[in-house]
């Protein structure tokens, strides 16, 4: 991996001419760049041979896309999971905003949570010449996935574009990427130190997906909270069903069916409050919560993340983490305009705070004969 790495970075930093791509395509110089361009007609399968030519020789990555930077479109392109949540939502309104109040476009792709179409489409607006290129979002990563991540980060500053993860770390410190992020595990901390200090010892995590970056770190906010108040490891319950509001409503409802299958076993651990991964989880669980005849905060408590526009509109108004998603999707493009110099690299860490509102409360009545202990 560290070989081929080595070995194409030169490459990518200047030597490919595009008399290379025409002779490795088998076109004309005049082809080439009227495919490059865009701005011609041409055959699509002269076209496609052109850009697989390009792709092999990366130079679409750094000749063709530096002269783009030099007189080229004002382009941002945006990559999230999904648009249909209010999160991403935000995120990429900020990033729209920003651009747009600098007179640049912007492009938004989905992914439903597949790196590999989210790597697609980074190459994708590589070939279209986008200045900025940003990810949003957390992402269940692994090797091939950092590996390509830190290819195209440096493919992108050798263009004199940028790579700009947004609410996720770097695969890598050391690649050319600036990082705009908030302090997942901290957010986590504190709405579970919120709960602790309302009395609650049994507190299910919901939305668990082993992997991915911004959900580990909320779990493990989780974790040392409870750790830090002195309750033993198996009262960490973490449930891998990942996000959404279906997904918060079916795990909801089998831990429900769970707890009154088990509820006559006295060595039974009762949960008295909910961690929702995020605010549709949290969603999914207060229906689950009404239809199994139960009330939120009396017999449970529940809390969320994110604090999306609804939050305060749900029944009841949901006690959350709010991340500041807008301002994320904003400074993503500020920052990296502001100072293209030293974004590569840079990293920027928003902080979190949590809205208390109506869905938490006291436990109903501690199960075992014991009044909440300090923390200490």
């Amino acid at each position: 991996m560290g070989n081929d790495m080595a070995e194409a970075e030169p490459t990518a930093k200047r030597r490919v001419t595009i008399r290379e791509v025409a002779e490795r395509a088998g076109v004309s110089m005049a082809t080439v760049s009227r495919v490059l361009s865009g701005n011609h007609p041409v055959p699509a399968s002269t076209r496609a041979r052109v850009l697989r030519a390009s792709r092999d020789l990366d130079y679409v990555a750094n000749a063709h896309a530096r002269a783009l930077v030099g007189g080229g479109r004002k382009m941002v392109a945006v990559v999230l999971r999904q648009v249909t949540s209010p999160f991403y939502a935000q995120v990429a309104e900020g990033v729209e905003a920003e651009a747009a109040s600098r007179g640049w476009l912007c492009l938004v792709g989905t992914t439903g949570g597949d790196p590999q179409r989210e790597l697609e489409f980074v190459q994708l607006m590589r070939e279209e010449g986008a200045r900025l290129v940003v990810l949003v979002g957390g992402v269940v990563e692994d090797d091939a996935y950092r590996e390509r991540v830190a290819h195209y980060a440096q493919a992108l500053d050798s263009a004199g574009a940028r790579l700009v993860l947004c609410g996720r770390p770097s695969p890598d410190p050391d690649i050319p990427a600036l990082v705009v992020e908030f302090d997942n595990e901290a957010g986590a901390h504190a709405i579970t130190g919120h709960l602790l200090s309302a009395g609650h010892r049994g507190i299910v995590f919901l939305g668990g997906l082993p992997g991915n970056t911004a959900l580990d770190a909320r779990v493990a906010g989780y974790r040392a909270a409870l750790a830090e108040h002195g309750l033993p490891p198996e009262a960490v319950h973490v449930v891998d069903c990942g996000l959404g509001r279906a997904a918060g409503h079916r795990a909801m409802t089998q831990l429900l069916k769970e707890t009154a299958t088990t509820q006559l076993r006295k060595e039974t651990t009762d949960f008295t409050a909910v961690f929702a991964g995020d605010d549709m989880v949290a969603a999914g669980a207060l229906r689950a919560i009404t239809e199994a005849g139960l009330r939120v905060p009396h017999d449970i408590s529940v809390v969320g993340y994110n604090d999306i526009p609804l939050a305060e509109d749900f029944n009841p108004p949901l006690t959350t983490v709010r991340t500041p998603a807008e301002e994320l999707g904003r400074a993503a493009v500020r920052i990296a305009l502001r100072d293209p110099e030293h974004a590569a690299g840079a990293h920027h860490l928003l902080g979190t705070h949590i809205v208390v509102r109506d869905s938490v409360q006291p436990p109903p009545q501690a199960p075992r004969d014991e009044a909440p202990d300090h923390p200490h």
